[in-house]
């Protein structure tokens, strides 16, 4: 979640799209998030706080990437992950230019570019084809030598199996990467809904992070994560 360097601390935040955008914006969920981040950014004492959020594509997507498959015969992966990907990165330049004087670099579209960080808030989005907004999440964490990933959605805990289609399943307050890869699989599907992707998840299985999944529309629980206290969510992470 966090790097602590020379007096800053560092929190990746992967914002589900499903939250900013479950249809059209969520203004009322994205104003109360702009000003918890405003102010935990601002409430650090002799200690630097800064925040990465990578938006997602959320109902948008959604939309768009249905529109396409219902006008083609043999809808291409790629081109549906590009209409979620532009998706994203509408979202995020909506959340970058509520956040004003914080948040003072343009999106990133690319975590493996070279870009500036030099406000409190750095916002990214989309990046290319075969993984979603959660695979740039990784990338930034890696890059910025952080640990933990907040991944924020509209599921409060991660199941044993999707609870709208099976009725014994379980919420789970920590979960293996070896057992959560039994349940997302493999494969990047464009649009399907999980609480981690598939490509993401390897990835950071693979350098040993942790992510917490938690619901996003609880900003109490939120701050409670970002500031290291008992929260109510999901622990994903080696074990």
């Amino acid at each position: 979640m966090t790097r602590k360097k020379g007096g800053v601390m560092v929190s990746i935040i992967s914002l589900g799209g499903s939250i900013v955008a479950p249809d059209g914006v969520d203004t009322e969920f994205v104003s109360r998030f702009i000003r918890l981040i405003q102010t935990y950014t601002g409430e650090a004492g002799g200690e630097e706080r800064k925040v990465i959020l990578i938006v997602g594509g959320g109902g948008p997507a959604r939309k768009y990437q249905q529109a396409y498959r219902n006008i083609v015969d043999n809808p291409i992966h790629d081109d549906q992950d590009w209409i979620g990907i532009m998706a994203t990165r509408l979202n995020a330049e909506l959340i970058r230019a509520g956040f004003a004087g914080l948040c003072l670099n343009p999106v990133v579209t690319d975590p493996s570019a070279e870009f500036e960080f030099t406000g409190s808030v750095l916002v990214a989005a989309g990046w290319k084809p075969g993984f979603s907004t959660d695979f740039d999440a990784v990338m930034l964490a890696e890059r910025f030598n952080a640990r933990r990933i907040i991944n924020l959605s509209n599921i409060e805990q991660v199941y044993t199996a999707d609870p709208k289609l099976d009725p014994n399943a379980r919420p789970l307050d920590q979960v293996s990467w070896s057992e959560f890869r039994e349940m997302v699989g493999d494969e990047w599907t464009p649009g399907k809904n999980l609480p981690f992707d598939p490509v993401a998840t390897r990835k950071a299985a693979d350098m040993g992070m942790e992510v917490i999944a938690a619901g996003g529309r609880d900003l109490s629980n939120i701050q409670a994560v970002l500031e290291g206290r008992e929260f109510f969510g999901t622990r994903i992470g080696p074990g």
